[in-house]
């Protein structure tokens, strides 16, 4: 699916540091609890409405990423050590075109799934080497609203245009 330029049929998203701030809260009990953005939420609505394919990959394995994904309707693969790996199965399980996908992550275990993605993208506030890898470096930091960021400047989808729908 091309939009505005861009061949992209799938999104996949990292989690920490990409639709969080980066940061853990956790409580005298152990349960942990982070920081997301309410543009994202809206974020994925759009998402959707445009067919591309939706993911998140995330290292950690963890209930409140469940239930983030669970809110957002969007597939959640949770525990992956090796991205890229991940990042295979996912393609071969759903016959995805890894050149026709957008990576979105902030940290170094990213780099092995950006560099096997045709496009990628990362927060202002990502590690340095990923910021030298991707071929999108947005201005929003992660947990800020990264979703709305890809849809306005990289798909260029004119969310104003929408909203009067």
């Amino acid at each position: 699916m091309t939009i505005n330029g861009l061949n992209a049929s799938t999104i996949v998203f990292d989690f920490d540091g990409v639709l969080t701030d980066d940061k853990v809260y956790m409580d005298q009990d152990g349960r942990e609890m982070v920081c997301c953005s309410r543009k994202d939420g809206i974020g994925f609505d759009i998402l959707r409405k445009t067919g591309i394919k939706l993911f998140i990959l995330s290292t950690e394995t963890n209930p409140v990423v469940s239930k983030r994904a669970e809110k957002l309707r969007v597939p959640a693969i949770q525990g992956a050590t090796d991205k890229a790996d991940s990042l295979r199965q996912i393609a071969d399980q759903e016959s995805l075109d890894l050149a026709s996908t957008l990576f979105v992550g902030n940290d170094i275990n990213d780099l092995p799934a950006i560099r096997l993605c045709g496009h990628s993208a990362c927060p202002a506030d990502a590690h340095p080497s990923v910021k030298a890898a991707v071929t999108h470096v947005l201005t929003t930091p992660g947990g800020q609203g990264v979703t709305r960021e890809i849809i306005e400047k990289i798909l260029k989808i004119d969310l104003a245009t929408l909203g009067s729908r």
